[in-house]
């Protein structure tokens, strides 16, 4: 638990809203194999330091909370939390920008959106929080969607077909706390070619034609 940060709080309980998710998340599981629903019940308790708190993370006495509900020991929540990138350990800031920089991406200008991300969220490396609390900059691995490279996930959002002076405009959105409208920002309509359809034009093609008796 070395990645943990040291300024936790000492108590963790589930809210209304949390309770009602985790009752629909155990009724998937007989009742022996409940410690299968860690994964969801760590988002769950993210979902909800959220809500509360402005940060999306997992401290350290909720997964304690975890594993009693789920009849567990601690350890096995604590492996399940830092093994996974998805959770965060420390306190991040109110929106978290990770962007793709593997290859797909990279080929396709990642470099220029990671760079856009430092300059318009003013955050110097990857891995920091802009002074104001607003973002928290993070490389990601492939976030699947490849055809629309390179991609920026914002919290549980996508932005693909960027480039850097689309991604600052993006973050001047985020700055005024307008959340734009995930999917690609060149105007493309989801993974179709740029600049639209290039084959099967025709509405009417492959239509049957009239029938001869």
């Amino acid at each position: 638990m070395s990645d943990v940060n040291h300024d936790q709080p000492t108590h963790f309980a589930f809210d209304e809203v949390s309770e009602a998710e985790i009752t629909k998340v155990l009724a998937k599981y007989p009742p022996e194999r409940k410690a299968s629903g860690a994964l969801p019940l760590l988002y769950i308790v993210q979902d909800q330091m959220k809500r509360q708190t402005g940060s999306a993370w997992v401290p350290t006495v909720a997964m304690d909370v975890v594993a009693e509900r789920l009849d567990v020991a601690p350890i096995r929540i604590y492996e399940v939390a830092t093994f996974y990138t998805m959770f965060n350990l420390k306190p991040i800031g109110k929106y978290h920008l990770q962007v793709c920089t593997t290859t797909s991406c990279w080929l396709r200008g990642s470099d220029d959106v990671l760079g856009a991300c430092k300059k318009a969220a003013g955050i110097a490396h990857v891995g920091g929080t802009s002074a104001d609390g607003l973002f928290t900059l993070s490389e990601a691995e492939c976030l699947g969607a490849c055809a629309n490279a390179p991609i920026l996930q914002v919290d549980n959002d996508f932005y693909e077909d960027l480039d850097g002076p689309r991604t600052e405009a993006l973050i001047a959105a985020l700055r005024r706390d307008e959340v734009p409208q995930p999917g690609p920002t060149n105007g493309r309509h989801g993974s179709e070619p740029e600049g639209g359809r290039r084959v099967l034009l025709d509405a009417n093609a492959g239509a049957a034609g009239p029938q001869k008796g």
